[in-house]
């Protein structure tokens, strides 16, 4: 068996996710949704951290 090599006119120039206009493929939307996800959390950690730079203590109590 052989194999024939596939014409370059067949090939895209560019993947049809960069293409403007264009749908976006499920791996590309799950990364802008995670990389979303991440700057959420990201400012929501920052929201939550104590203004005088200590460490909050998980039961919100004194460490005595």
């Amino acid at each position: 068996m052989t194999q024939e090599a596939v014409p370059d006119e067949t090939v895209p120039a560019q993947p049809a996710a960069r293409q403007p206009g264009a749908p976006k493929g499920l791996l590309q939307q799950m990364e802008e949704l995670m990389a979303a996800l991440n700057a959420d959390l990201s400012q929501l950690d920052a929201d939550l951290q104590p203004r005088d730079g200590r460490p909050a203590s998980v039961d919100g109590g004194d460490a005595r």
